[in-house]
This record gives C-alpha cells, sequence and structure tokens, in this order.
C-alpha cells in the first residue's frame, strides 16, 4: 500500500513537472506586443528580414500570388478600417529621393555629403566628405527599413501603411519637373505613377491617402515655366482619384501646390502667373490651383499679397529658426490671413537635428524630449485655428524631422533613436492630434 502511494505521488509530480514546463513553453513563444498599439498590430509592419527565400518561391506561384493578393486586400482593408479616416485637413511633407544599389544600382541621398560651414575658418574644425551606407547614412536617427530606395515597392506600401495609421490625409511629395533634380539626387517624377496607385489601395470606403504636390526650386524657375510645370502635373496625374484638390469657399474644386522658397521669384513675376488682372493669367484655366507661399521673414507677407497667392505655409521644424516658423508669431499670422482671405498653414515636426549633414548647425537642434516637442507644436497649431496642418515631416532623414519609423542602430556612427518609446511613437501621436484637430475644426464651424 505504501509502495502505491509512493508511485503515485511520484506521477503526480511528474505531471505538475511537465504542465509547468509547457506553460513556460507557450509563454516563450508567445509574440511580442505589436508596433501600433491597435487593432492592426504586426500585419501593417511586417519585419522585412522575416521574409525567406523559401516563402519568397512559394509566393511567385501565379495562382497562389492572385489569391494572395486579394486576400491581403481584404484584410487590409479590414484593418484599416478600425483606424479613423484619414485626415484631410493634415498633410505631410514627402521626400522620394532616396535610393540604394538594389533599385536605383547606387545609394542616393543616403550618402548625403557633410556641408562646410560659409566660414572657412569654421569649416575647418569639421570634418567633410561623404557618408558611406548602409551602416553610415546621412541622418542623425535610423530608419526601420534600412537604407531603402524610394523606388521599392514594399517601401511604398509600408510608408503608405505608416501614414494611414497616423491618420494623415495628405502627402506633400517633394517634386522636381521631368529630369530635373535637387543637388544629391536623381529625376523623382517618374515615381510619382506607384506612388499615387499605392497611395490610392489605402482607402476605407471612398477614403484614400491623396497627394499634392510641394515644388522645389528648380534650376531657373520662373513664372513661366512654371505655368508650363503645372500644366505638366495636371494633364498627368490630375485625373487619378488619389490626385489632392481642395474645394474652395467659392465652390472650385482645385489641387493645392506648396512652392517652395517663393520669395526667390519677386512677386512682380509671380503676379503675371497668380493675379486675375494679369493676361497671362492661370487663374479662370483648367489649370488653376491653390498657390501656397513659404512665409520665411516678416516682409515676406505684403510680397505674397502681391504677388496674388492663395495662402501661406512656413515649413521649418525649428522653432524660433524664422519668423514664419515661430510658434508664438502664428495667431498674427492667422490674423494677417484672416484679413486678406489667405489660407494659413503652420508647419509642425518632432524635432530637428541635422548635424549628420552639416556638422557646426547644433544651434538650430531642437530635442524631440520624448514626443513632448511635438504635442507642444501641434496645440500651438490648433490655438491659431489654422486652415490645415502641415508636418515637417514624414521621411526628411538629413534634418531629423521625421516621423517615420526608426529603431536603435549601433555601428561605427551613434544614432538617436525613439527609446523609451517604440518606433511607431510619432505615428501614434499623430493620429491622436488628427482626431482633436477634426473635432477642433467641427467646433470651429458650429
Amino acid at each position: 500500500m505504501a509502495r502505491f502511494r509512493r508511485k503515485t505521488c511520484i506521477t503526480l509530480v511528474v505531471l505538475v513537472l511537465l504542465v509547468l514546463i509547457v506553460t513556460v513553453v507557450l509563454k516563450a513563444l508567445t509574440p511580442e506586443d505589436p508596433p501600433l498599439s491597435s487593432a492592426v498590430g504586426v500585419e501593417l509592419f511586417p519585419d522585412k528580414k522575416s521574409h525567406s527565400p523559401i516563402n519568397e518561391e512559394h509566393n511567385n506561384t501565379p495562382d497562389r500570388s492572385k489569391m494572395g493578393e486579394s486576400d491581403q486586400l481584404d484584410k487590409l482593408h479590414a484593418a484599416l478600417s478600425k483606424f479613423p479616416p484619414p485626415n484631410y485637413y493634415l498633410h505631410a511633407f514627402y521626400y522620394a529621393w532616396y535610393g540604394n544599389p538594389k533599385f536605383d544600382d547606387k545609394y542616393i541621398h543616403w550618402n548625403h555629403p557633410q556641408l562646410p560651414h560659409w566660414d572657412l575658418k569654421v569649416a575647418q574644425g569639421y570634418p567633410q566628405g561623404r557618408h558611406v551606407p548602409p551602416d553610415d547614412i546621412g541622418a542623425n536617427f535610423y530608419p526601420s527599413l534600412g537604407a531603402y530606395s524610394s523606388r521599392d515597392p514594399s517601401v511604398i506600401e509600408s510608408h503608405m501603411q505608416q501614414l494611414r495609421t497616423a491618420a494623415i490625409g495628405v502627402l506633400g511629395v517633394s517634386w522636381y519637373p521631368p529630369n530635373m533634380n535637387d543637388d544629391n539626387g536623381e529625376p523623382v517624377d517618374d515615381i510619382l505613377p506607384l506612388l499615387l496607385e499605392v497611395a490610392h489601395k489605402y482607402h476605407v470606403k471612398v477614403l484614400c491617402l491623396q497627394v499634392a504636390f510641394h515644388i522645389e526650386p528648380y534650376n531657373d524657375r520662373d513664372e513661366v515655366n512654371m505655368l508650363v510645370n503645372v500644366k505638366h502635373i495636371i494633364d498627368k496625374y490630375g485625373e487619378h482619384p488619389a490626385f489632392f484638390k481642395f474645394r474652395t469657399n467659392t465652390g472650385k474644386l482645385l489641387p493645392l501646390f506648396y512652392v517652395y522658397d517663393s520669395y526667390l521669384i519677386n512677386s512682380e513675376q509671380w503676379a503675371k502667373l497668380l493675379k486675375h488682372t494679369e493676361s497671362n493669367s492661370i487663374r479662370n484655366t483648367p489649370y488653376d490651383a491653390i498657390f501656397i507661399a513659404l512665409l520665411v521673414e516678416e516682409k515676406h507677407k505684403r510680397d505674397i499679397l502681391t504677388a496674388g497667392f492663395d495662402g501661406v505655409y512656413t515649413y521649418f521644424a525649428t522653432n524660433g529658426f524664422s519668423y514664419g516658423s515661430t510658434q508664438r508669431n502664428w495667431e498674427s499670422i492667422k490674423a494677417f490671413c484672416e484679413d486678406n482671405n489667405l489660407l494659413f498653414i503652420p508647419s509642425v515636426g518632432p524635432g530637428y537635428i541635422d548635424t549628420s549633414i552639416r556638422p557646426w548647425n547644433f544651434q538650430n537642434t531642437r530635442n524631440r524630449i520624448n514626443g513632448k516637442y511635438y504635442e507642444t507644436s501641434l496645440s500651438a497649431a490648433l490655438q491659431a485655428r489654422p486652415d490645415f496642418i502641415s508636418i515637417t515631416s514624414f521621411n526628411e532623414w538629413h534634418e531629423g524631422s521625421q516621423i517615420e519609423m526608426a529603431v536603435p542602430k549601433t555601428g561605427q556612427s551613434a544614432y538617436l533613436d525613439y527609446l523609451p518609446n517604440k518606433p511607431a511613437i510619432y505615428l501614434e501621436i499623430t493620429r491622436k492630434w488628427a482626431a482633436i484637430f477634426g473635432g477642433e475644426r467641427q467646433k470651429w464651424q458650429d
């Protein structure tokens, strides 16, 4: 009898141990929290490194890929429906100028040079030369997607997912005319068709991400070739469902163009294009649009009026850097705009640091303070009752103003990161304030 009890006890102990072991193993297999604390979870932001050659081989099967794509799209739309709809009064500046060897045969922009100070004596005290990607890039943060190419369809998909979950309604895409580019890049106009297609895909019911154009100061820009380039944009992209148009208070449905460094052309030249009274004016033609000037200095306000612009934006994410980007000025700028029937679009950002490409420019750094700088900027923008809010930026990595997901990175370069927060923290903050902005706009209209 005692022997039987002893056997029974041993059996029970073994069973208890087995249960404990199984419990520990199951806990170890439980996935970590998804990048966004949301209903979408990890499906929206898959780890690119997790794709194995075997998976890719199976995905190349024609029938399976078509079925899989349809299923994935259904799942995507079901997941996105749990998020707030896009706020079309919330715009984010977007840069499609990055490249890597896989898609572009070389690194583009990630290898940005360290720019010398204009004072030769100061310049001698700082490093010069180019960054060497992929571990050493021209940025103080490191993107979760790595040194990506803006031509990579999977990157564009990821960007649209991030923008959509942040409730951003419109991308302000940095644009140069065909066959033209910035000093460190390549032409980007040919990327726009894919960008528009993927933007349109991220919709719920009839709502989709939309694209506006942020026209850069290309070589020899003037009122004559501006007309040519606006015609090009509208003729080529104007009928696409993801091309952003805004209904004015007169009932017209017009495209919106941000014009960077608009002050480089004098107001008399702009007036030839933008004033109703001019014979070659774009007004009341099929190419009429809403043109938004960059407000840098206070004296630019009168020039903007004389030129015939429809509104102003401030662009810079550095509070205090310019008259326009100084947040305490926003309420008075809004009053000026109201008095002169102009749209006011303040630009907010999560912070600013560009010492990876301007190693001498410490005075313009603005610490993110774990998201507090961004929330303070958004709050200041709402105080001014803006017509739209623009975000600088989704992915201007060189100037450290991005809200795109970033990850900790160690190597020959020391990178900042979003810790102790998650890679998606600035997308989550944006989504929160998109809802607040939407609610405030409703109150202002009531």
